[in-house]
């Protein structure tokens, strides 16, 4: 089974905030770590449930843990019967998800 992937407003506009944040030390480094989120994100699309589980009780919500650099990203995503939702995307160094 082949899922869909999607993203809500706010994921993309954390995509946006964490390119916008590297664009300012190193283009090359933003333009790199955009990329490497994407295609980490293509795993989603075949192996949704090999992610961890996110804090709660809800076993369709996930966390893909995105290594770049010394540290990287996680992503939040729900799963649902053919689509996964990428709900938010943060640094592994920020606090939550905003």
């Amino acid at each position: 089974m082949k899922y869909q992937i999607r993203f809500t407003d706010e994921a993309l506009a954390d995509m946006d905030r964490l390119y916008d944040y590297l664009i300012e030390w190193d283009l090359e480094s933003a333009d790199r770590s955009y990329e490497t989120l994407l295609k980490s994100m293509k795993l989603l699309e075949v192996f949704p449930f090999s992610c961890r589980k996110a804090r709660g009780k809800d076993a369709f919500l996930r966390e893909l843990v995105v290594p770049f650099g010394s540290t990287g990203y996680v992503v939040l995503f729900s799963i649902s019967s053919e689509m996964v939702t990428i709900a938010a995307v943060r640094h592994q160094r920020e606090d939550d998800y905003h």
